[in-house]
């Protein structure tokens, strides 16, 4: 125990160092004011109405009084009914001793009631702002997921298990890791979701065969190398999000897309977004777009003398791309033929829970933080993401990391989930302002450049893909933005979620997939009459892309860079500043 005092101690000077000499400020009095107002107002709601609070005090008092029914039936050696039960899928109780010791049993009913009748308060407080509502919802799940009995020793079994077993050593190890976090994070808390010393990208992430065939200020482009005697005659070209970096895309060579498409005969070219600094403060979309995708589109012009390429965007980087389509079809430019977009709102009135984030208050909190520096903290906004689902990326990994002192395993995925980029100030403004906020682009009210954009101008087809399980880019919200286009879209739904959903691996066997007719109408309607399909959704894709432009060529024709000099080895140098 002294150990672990000491190890504690440092752990909490690391914290309060930086603070003291001013190198980091503390904005954590801002987000707890405003979730107490939020849930304030919902409180506010149910007492201000006397029939209306005895509702809420009658349902929770039945809950209550069912667990003490059953527990006293359990005490005379009764069977008993729970009074609640978690969901099956819910790993936090699955040890034996929840159901079996009756203390623990008790702990985690009294637990289900309360935040099961705090989150129904949520759900029937239909005289609440729509948005305060949402706040208040968010709000309601992140304390739940806090309080848990399975996140503390004295009320988790296992956790008293491995404590006594260790002498307290379990702690210790914790403690240590927890000020390695904290000097990790600078002052903040980095949560180690996977073991990085397992992974270094260009060695074993992203390592298909490739070439950077074109540099500027904003992004790097990658050619990567054909595998096949003939390619399709039109490139593909990816747009990624600049929030966190390309290579969800490339990870292991089992789980890389970008490799399957180079497999299949598709020339790939790639963008590969620079991690931003103080300099790129004064870029928003229109700097993006001219000095991304436009950019690209010109040098593989230059480099295979096609007129025409397909182009893939996948969430905000998707979101740029149809902004780039927008302002093509404005211009006359129809260098691009067709499009996908992997997990891409374009209509954000239904966008999930970042819109708790989205509000006036917020974007200015985040406006004036950013004048600082000229960027948001790639670390601020993979906090926020982990926040979406704390139950699933926070508190499994505080227990784990800190408490048993446990390394977490090896897994790409959350290794390339940490890898967070910056934000230019303009860019991420822009972004928050006209799409979360405002909801400019499909109002048609978007102005980028010298263009109002239009997307009912995009006459191109477009692969439109959503994941069911989604907290990003919900399905609905997908779905309601693929009818903004004004050209054929094929609107598909995969299984899982905003990563697992998109990198899932036809040898793998994994999910599902959803088709069904033209997106119009309800997503409920459509879901309703779509048919499931097993496995990956890559295969149908691959075939929708081929009868868009199935001509091939020679890959003699394709070597990276043509006859021009490359610039080094894919991954590129941007991705690992």
């Amino acid at each position: 125990m002294g150990r672990a005092v000491e190890e504690g101690g440092k752990a909490l000077a690391a914290y309060l160092r930086p603070r003291e000499d001013g190198r980091v400020k503390n904005d954590f009095a801002e987000e707890v004011t405003d979730a107490v107002n939020t849930l304030g107002h919902l409180a506010e709601y149910w007492l201000t109405d006397p029939q209306r609070t005895l509702e809420a005090q009658a349902s929770l008092a039945t809950g209550f009084m069912s667990l003490w029914a059953s527990t006293l039936q359990r005490m005379t050696g009764e069977e008993a009914k729970p009074a609640a039960e978690p969901d099956p899928r819910d790993s936090r109780f699955r040890d034996p001793e929840w159901s079996e010791n009756q203390y623990f049993d008790l702990l985690k009913q009294a637990y289900l009631i309360t935040t099961r009748w705090a989150e129904k308060l949520v759900k029937d407080a239909d005289g609440l702002d729509p948005h305060l509502r949402h706040k208040a919802d968010f709000y309601v799940r992140q304390v739940s997921a806090a309080i848990s009995p399975s996140n503390f020793i004295a009320t988790n079994p296992a956790l008293i298990r491995d404590t006594l077993a260790e002498n307290g050593e379990n702690l210790v190890r914790g403690l240590h890791m927890l000020k390695e976090d904290i000097d990790a994070g600078g002052g903040d808390l980095r949560i180690r979701q996977s073991d990085t010393s397992k992974f270094e990208v260009g060695i074993n992430l992203a390592t298909t065969p490739g070439k950077v065939v074109y540099r500027n200020a904003t992004m790097e482009l990658l050619q990567y190398t054909a595998t096949t005697e003939n390619v399709l005659k039109r490139p593909l070209l990816i747009c990624p999000p600049w929030i966190n970096k390309f290579y969800v895309l490339d990870l292991t060579p089992e789980k890389s897309f970008i490799k399957w498409c180079v497999d299949q005969g598709i020339t790939v070219f790639v963008i590969s977004w620079v991690n931003p600094d103080e300099k790129q403060r004064n870029k928003g979309f229109y700097e993006y777009m001219k000095e991304g995708p436009l950019a690209a589109l010109d040098e593989i012009g230059k480099i295979t003398g096609e007129k025409e390429v397909s182009a893939i965007g996948y969430c905000v980087g998707g979101t740029l791309l149809s902004v780039t389509l927008a302002w093509m079809a404005a211009k006359g430019d129809a260098r691009i033929g067709s499009a996908t977009l992997f997990a891409t709102q374009v209509d954000f009135e239904n966008a999930g829970d970042l819109k708790v984030f989205a509000d006036e208050d917020h974007i200015q909190s985040i406006e004036k933080k950013m004048d600082e520096h000229g960027y948001f903290p790639g670390a601020k906004m993979a906090a926020a993401f982990n926040m979406l689902r704390s139950q699933e990326l926070i508190w499994p990994y505080l227990v784990n990391n800190y408490v048993r002192g446990r390394q977490p395993t090896p897994f790409d995925l959350l290794y390339w989930n940490a890898d967070a980029t910056r934000m230019p100030q303009k860019n991420h403004s822009f972004y928050l302002r006209n799409c979360y906020l405002e909801n400019n682009l499909t109002r048609g009210k978007m102005v980028v450049g010298d263009e109002t954009l239009d997307l009912r101008k995009v006459k191109i087809p477009v692969y439109e893909l959503a994941t069911r399980e989604d907290h990003i880019a919900p399905p609905n919200s997908v779905f309601i933005g693929a009818q903004a286009f004004g050209g054929p879209v094929r609107y598909v739904l995969s299984g899982s979620g905003h990563i697992a959903g998109v990198v899932n691996p036809p040898v793998r066997k994994k999910y599902q997939y959803w088709l069904g007719s033209d997106p119009a109408g309800s997503f409920e309607d459509w879901f309703a009459a779509a048919t499931e399909h097993a496995g990956s959704w890559w295969p149908d894709w691959l075939t929708w892309l081929k009868h868009q432009a199935p001509e091939e060529v020679p890959a003699s024709k394709r070597s990276p860079g043509g006859r021009r000099k490359t610039l080094g080895d894919a991954p590129g140098t941007y991705v690992k500043g």
